[in-house]
């Protein structure tokens, strides 16, 4: 299994985690855990998901992540799990 780190932030608005969450299980991207929260009108999402059987290459679904992140008005980050664990290491 693949694990990568999801992050979204951005002001609120509807339909942030569908459009999130639609455009991953496009891509054959499964939500392993997810965890939400607004603190004054600020949307922030962290998911942890599994990208090994990812229709498309890591930095593409990064990409384009990013370009859905700016359509909603928000910041959207795909990171790999592998970078928290070496930091861990440091």
């Amino acid at each position: 299994m693949q694990k990568s780190i999801i992050t979204v932030v951005g002001k609120d608005q509807v339909g942030i985690i569908a459009k999130v969450c639609t455009y991953l299980a496009q891509n054959n991207v499964n939500i392993l855990d997810i965890s939400q929260t607004i603190v004054d009108g600020y949307f922030n999402m962290m998911m942890i998901a599994d990208t090994n059987a990812a229709t498309k290459a890591f930095l593409k679904l990064s990409d384009e992540l990013e370009d859905l992140g700016k359509g909603v008005g928000c910041i959207i980050k795909l990171q790999r799990e592998d970078i928290f664990n070496q930091m861990q290491r440091i």
